[in-house]
């Protein structure tokens, strides 16, 4: 990719919060430019709040640095960094900051610039480009940060930063990103129609890194559980953070909807701020007995789940402040395990599923989703034959080579730009 003249790609990448165990997609991608022998450097705007960590992470030989998550928290070490810095620089980046800052006058605006100004003086001198992960904070950070050290940045965008972040701020940020990459067609489309050079924006599908995975269990047999009786209740696994976005509460509706003779129990994993109003809607409507809540569970037991479970569900709807699934990393994990999947047409969950060809995917209702449930949970023979046709659109199709190699194109042809 270069020549002996041109210094090597070096990287800072800016993330939310690391390791989180719900960003499975964000250590595998990081894991593989590791491998591609890049060079990077790992920026966190939080500290971890997971009690666990993915093996994934373990792997990642990357430094860890936390940037101050509350700058009253930390005020010498951004005192210390205000002499470090270029004063032309510096102004011409406050400069834009107090414009963005006057449409989004809040806490969070302020901080974001504090972060910036920590990272921009801390970061080592052979630093050759800035990568942030998501369009809202970190892209914020890595924006000003740039303007702070005359670096170029890079931006990949995912689903909540791209469906609940300001049309201005995402218009001004892609204007002046080096690229923009993001998950999903749909979320392409959209920052291609917001963004001054549409050619910037690439579509890359994280993919599954299918080496992490077993090969799938036998799902055929005299034995597989059709419904028929408790003893052979099928299970429902369910795996996601509790919150709007994946229609929880609506899944339960329709669980409670089911036929009284239909046998099943619902694995669920995952934490998040709904846990106890979801535990209590459970228990209104007769179902505690029959769900398991295992709470946050690193990838080991996730897929140790998924090859036990027979059935897949991920309702997830469109949130009231626009929040959104863009492509769950967990659908195609499922499929890897050749589990049938229920789901809803939301976001770009059919770019994956087709309809009654590798799932069956419902209107994100809970008649709709009870409908779908008791065609699958009565019918194995259904079951095995969408499970075969997801893990066989995964290997061929959702593969993470190739998305891999479109960002290591991307950030070699930003950071020879940047160097030269």
């Amino acid at each position: 990719m270069r020549d002996g003249t041109t210094p090597p790609l070096r990287l800072a990448v800016v993330v939310k919060g690391y390791p989180r165990l719900s960003e499975t997609f964000i250590a595998q991608e990081l894991l593989a430019l590791q491998e591609r022998g890049i060079v990077f450097s790992i920026w966190s705007l939080r500290h971890p709040t997971d009690s666990r960590r993915h093996a994934l992470n373990e792997r990642i030989t990357a430094p860890v640095h936390y940037l101050p998550e509350y700058l009253y928290q930390e005020p010498l070490r951004l005192l210390r960094a205000l002499p470090r810095l270029d004063l032309r620089r510096l102004w011409a980046a406050t400069r834009v900051w107090l414009r963005d800052l006057r449409r989004d006058p809040t806490a969070n605006r302020g901080r974001r610039f504090g972060q910036a100004i920590v990272l921009a003086a801390e970061l080592p001198a052979d630093v050759t480009f800035l990568y942030a992960h998501f369009l809202h904070t970190p892209a914020s950070v890595a924006r000003y940060a740039a303007l702070l050290r005359g670096l170029e940045w890079g931006v990949s965008a995912h689903a909540k930063d791209i469906w609940t972040t300001e049309a201005w701020d995402k218009r001004e940020k892609l204007a002046e990103a080096r690229f923009g990459v993001t998950c999903t067609a749909s979320g392409a489309d959209h920052l291609r129609s917001l963004a001054a050079d549409p050619g910037r924006i690439d579509l890359v599908y994280h993919g599954l890194d299918l080496g992490r995975f077993p090969p799938p269990p036998d799902r055929s047999g005299a034995l597989v559980r059709d419904g028929s009786s408790a003893g052979r209740a099928v299970e429902i696994l369910s795996v996601g953070r509790l919150v709007e976005k994946k229609g929880y509460d609506r899944l339960l509706d329709a669980l409670a909807r089911l036929p009284a003779g239909l046998h099943w129990r619902l694995v669920h994993i995952g934490s998040g701020p709904q846990r106890d109003d979801l535990r209590a809607q459970a228990a209104r409507l007769g179902l505690t007995e029959r769900i398991e809540w295992r709470g946050a569970q690193d990838q080991a037991a996730v897929i140790e789940a998924l090859r036990h479970a027979d059935l897949f569900v991920l309702t997830s709807i469109i949130a009231g402040d626009g929040d959104r699934d863009g492509l769950p990393n967990v659908l195609m994990e499922a499929a890897s395990q050749r589990l049938a999947i229920l789901s809803t047409a939301v976001s770009a969950i059919p770019e994956f599923i087709t309809d009654g060809a590798q799932g069956l995917l419902t209107e994100p209702e809970p008649d709709a989703i009870a409908a779908g449930l008791s065609r699958l949970l009565g019918d194995p023979g259904l079951r095995l034959r969408l499970g075969e046709a997801a893990q066989a659109r995964l290997t061929a199709e959702f593969g993470m080579t190739a998305g891999i190699d479109r960002l290591v194109r991307r950030l070699a042809g930003a950071g020879s730009t940047a160097t030269a």
